[in-house]
């Protein structure tokens, strides 16, 4: 399967604006997701797709692939799936696989990525991917910027909520809690499908796309990494990454 990578960025972020320019130990955001996506031997080719001149005119700098998109894009997968179009122009031929990565997620790792990847080899009946961590705190619980997922006993979603679930309060024994990583591969037709979707009610509700999915239907499958990744929605969170990559190896591979 010929997989890439496009990872989508904005500087008008609500919560944190300009945050892919962001600093983390000397490196805007933006470019630590990029270098360390970039080094995942499972993808043919990574890309930025943005609407900024900053963002596009930096990862040019740094020699990277990056690709200018509308800016009336709403959602992430928009401009993931028109830069992936641009691309496939680009390369001659379409891709089978589109990994999506938030640029917000400064650790991502290759392994990640090659996590995510892995189940379309082993069952073809899957359309769409999403990794998942485990919650190690109860503030992280209680952190509505932390998109929680719960899952059957075949791992597909169930649901998703930025409210703690599922519930403790009437069940005191430990409870398994999970939340999203956004690392997303899409097959390519299916993300052109899903963006053709229109919104459904509980997607608009909790504001997680992922939603849209599971109302429609359609399975998310997800995967369980055991990397330490911290995802940056403010600027406190964005104290909290640098100072857990301050022995990050991967960073000295592009530093």
């Amino acid at each position: 399967m010929k997989a890439i990578a496009i990872i989508p960025a904005r500087m008008n972020s609500t919560r944190f604006p300009g945050k892919p320019m962001a600093k983390i130990h000397g490196i805007p955001m933006i470019g630590h997701c990029y270098y360390r996506t970039q080094l995942c031997s499972d993808l043919i080719k990574t890309y930025v797709a943005t609407c900024d001149k900053e963002i596009y005119d930096y990862i040019k700098s740094i020699g990277g692939d990056v690709i200018m998109t509308l800016d009336t894009h709403e959602r992430a997968t928009d401009r993931t799936a028109e830069a992936m179009i641009k691309v496939e122009r680009q390369l001659g031929f379409k891709v089978d696989i589109v990994v999506m990565v938030q640029g917000d997620e400064p650790m991502v790792t290759p392994e990640m990525i090659s996590e995510s990847i892995a189940p379309f080899f082993s069952d073809n009946d899957i359309n769409v991917v999403n990794l998942m961590a485990k919650i190690e705190t109860f503030d992280e619980f209680e952190d509505p910027n932390e998109v929680k997922v719960v899952v059957d006993k075949f791992d597909n979603a169930v649901y998703y909520s930025r409210e703690p679930i599922p519930s403790c309060k009437k069940y005191t024994k430990d409870i398994s809690k999970f939340k999203q990583v956004a690392i997303i591969p899409f097959k390519r037709d299916y993300l052109l499908k899903f963006n053709n979707t229109p919104e459904t009610y509980l997607e608009i509700i909790e504001s997680i796309d992922m939603l849209r999915i599971i109302e429609s239907g359609d399975k998310v499958k997800m995967v369980l990494t055991k990397e330490d990744t911290l995802s940056v929605d403010t600027k406190e969170e964005l104290s909290r990454v640098e100072d857990k990559m301050n022995d990050d190896f991967l960073m000295k591979k592009y530093m």
